[in-house]
């Protein structure tokens, strides 16, 4: 068994990077993850492993610091909230199209532009469907518990060099601010084996220089480049998908949430099971690829579905073109910042199935 400490989310996953050998931290400070940071100051990590803790001056300048680290094949990583990610969206976009990489967090806040410091599922979209310009995809993980904030760190971080992507943790200021139990894994070496064949690290004699960039002015080999990202994403569409199952077997009526809304919602579905309806749970753990594949399958045992977030709903268009019609979806959701209770999720539920 590993170390257990009492942590908030924020603070495991910056332990997680630590213990994960993550070579270098580009970030800046933004409720309602700024612990990620400070926690990192405080462990002085350049002492424990040699990591490199940068404070950048914006967030601007933390995406491009992390390009030029995962250029070099180092395990970099960065963290922000909603602005933030936003503001490193054009940053994000080159590290997909260079093939680069790294482990993004957002911990998201309520919106749109400065919004609120409360949490928020707002920003699915934004993740799920490339939030800045061309035909990319980030892998998304999204934990719905401090001991999945440390678990999903070390996860990004094989997945972010499997695919040679970015990698976002999507989390939301429940799970970051809130404390809970944690096991944390044992140190891993920082010093990692690694193909060095694709990095900007010294050119050996035999082969032609690396040059790390996403500019590809003639239309054709861009368009090589984007067939091969595109093959990609088929991958990881097959290999990674991620889900949990809660009562599903002979479930009914299905709840569809993630993250803090999926904490919810399964005391919700616990309710709704004592009032006597057959309602169970699934939670995507990957945003994308998302497990369409599951909900078609479930599709046929349904008779209605009801997808709870914390937004105006978003990921309620991702169920819907999963199910394709074969069932009614419907959506639940609190945002500017507002977190729904288990109460609120039943009376939506009731007031649109009957049993």
């Amino acid at each position: 068994m590993g170390e257990i400490k009492l942590m908030k989310g924020n603070e495991a996953l910056a332990e997680a990077a630590i213990r994960a050998g993550c070579d270098a931290y580009f970030g800046y400070p933004i409720t309602p993850q700024s612990e990620v940071i400070e926690y990192l100051a405080a462990e002085q990590p350049e002492k424990r492993t040699g990591m490199v803790l940068l404070q950048a001056e914006s967030e601007l300048a933390a995406i491009n610091m992390v390009y030029g680290a995962a250029a070099t094949g180092k395990k970099a990583m960065t963290s922000s909230s909603s602005p933030g990610i936003s503001l490193m969206s054009e940053g994000i976009s080159y590290l997909a199209g260079a093939e680069l990489p790294c482990v993004i967090v957002n911990v998201v806040r309520g919106g749109p532009g400065l919004g609120t410091i409360q949490p928020s599922q707002a920003d699915y979209f934004q993740a799920v469907k490339g939030g800045g310009h061309g035909d990319y995809k980030m892998l998304v993980l999204a934990p719905d518990s401090v001991q999945e904030m440390a678990d999903f760190t070390r996860l990004a971080f094989d997945l972010a060099f499997k695919y040679r992507n970015p990698v976002m943790i999507l989390s939301d200021g429940v799970i970051g601010q809130m404390m809970e139990k944690v096991e944390l894994f044992e140190q891993i070496p920082r010093k990692h084996e690694i193909d060095h064949s694709w990095m900007a690290v010294g050119k050996p004699k035999h082969r032609p220089h690396n040059i790390i960039t996403s500019l590809f002015l003639d239309p054709y080999v861009c368009e090589e480049r984007n067939l091969k990202i595109q093959k990609k994403y088929r991958q990881m569409e097959r290999e990674e998908v991620r889900f949990e199952k809660y009562l599903c077997d002979d479930a009914v009526y299905l709840i569809v949430a993630y993250g803090s809304s999926a904490r919810i919602s399964r005391k919700a579905v616990d309710i709704l099971r004592q009032m006597g309806y057959k309602a169970g749970l699934l939670r995507p753990i990957t945003l994308y690829p998302f497990p369409s594949a599951e909900l078609q399958r479930l599709s046929s045992q349904l008779k209605g579905i009801l997808s709870v977030e914390m937004s105006a709903g978003q990921m309620v268009e991702d169920v819907k073109i999963a199910i394709n019609g074969k069932v009614p979806v419907f959506h639940f959701g609190r945002f500017g910042g507002v977190v729904h209770s288990p109460e609120e999720v039943r009376d939506a539920f009731v007031s649109l199935f009957k049993k």
